[in-house]
């Protein structure tokens, strides 16, 4: 999955990872998340899960996602510039994939943007089909997004 040399650990996201968090986001997009939105989704348990890479005590990585009914929604992932095209971002998402088959889930979804080349790659990568176009939803920059889905089981 990863780079083997690199002793990842991967751990339910809590809100003393945020520093960390925040660090990698803010390098990361264009339009960043708060820490009051991190928290909220931490806080939300029933239907949000955020999960972090880490590097002994620091954070490398992260992602997250909403279930709702039988899907997974990808809401966010992001790997430290220094860690990246070390296949951290692919491992984060297998441990996602984990997580949502042991909820019930049975696809994932997402949007990307269609210029983040990166990571149109890494979602393709990982079993990530572009199915359609969201016009307009990036509102910063008033970009469309690429909704991708993900069948979960391989008999689909």
């Amino acid at each position: 999955m990863y780079d083997k040399k690199i002793p990842i650990q991967f751990k339910k996201m809590c809100k003393s990872h945020l520093d960390d968090v925040l660090e990698i986001e803010n390098r990361s997009f264009p339009t960043p998340w708060s820490r009051t939105a991190f928290s909220h989704e931490i806080d939300n348990k029933d239907f949000a899960y955020y999960i972090v890479a880490l590097e002994e005590d620091k954070v490398v990585g992260y992602t997250g996602m909403w279930i709702i009914l039988d899907e997974g929604h990808v809401t966010t992932l992001a790997v430290h510039p220094s860690y990246r095209r070390k296949q951290v971002g692919g491992a984060l998402l297998c441990q996602l994939f984990r997580e949502a088959i042991w909820r019930g889930c049975v696809k994932m979804t997402l949007e990307v943007r269609p210029s983040n080349f990166a990571a149109m790659r890494l979602y393709e990568n990982t079993g990530f089909v572009s199915c359609g176009v969201r016009p307009g939803y990036y509102s910063d920059t008033g970009e469309d997004a690429v909704i991708m889905w993900k069948n979960l089981h391989n008999d689909d």
